[in-house]
């Protein structure tokens, strides 16, 4: 009998965040990416990973964001935005 257990570590490497547009300070958008992400990930998994370990190359099909956003704001919304990709929404790249 097999067990349905979620993973004890979770680790999602971002190479890059391409931030065309927006007049921000990159490293609080990153901040805020990463805890947000974070926070998505402990609540609700990475439902693409379900089966196993997986490895994208690029997430694109999601939504656009507005440029005039704050750095935390903007972060947060990113980390969404690739959660939803990893949820299985927009298009994977393998």
């Amino acid at each position: 009998m097999g067990v349905n257990r979620e993973p004890d570590t979770v680790r999602v490497e971002i190479g890059e965040l391409a931030l065309h547009g927006f007049r921000v300070d990159p490293e609080r958008v990153s901040a805020a990416f990463e805890r947000e992400l974070t926070r998505l990930v402990r609540e609700h998994g990475v439902p693409l990973a379900a089966d196993g370990a997986l490895s994208v190359d690029t997430l694109s099909g999601l939504a656009s964001l507005p440029a005039g956003l704050s750095a935390r704001r903007l972060g947060q919304e990113l980390a969404r935005a690739v959660h939803e990709g990893l949820s299985g929404h927009g298009e994977v790249t393998r």
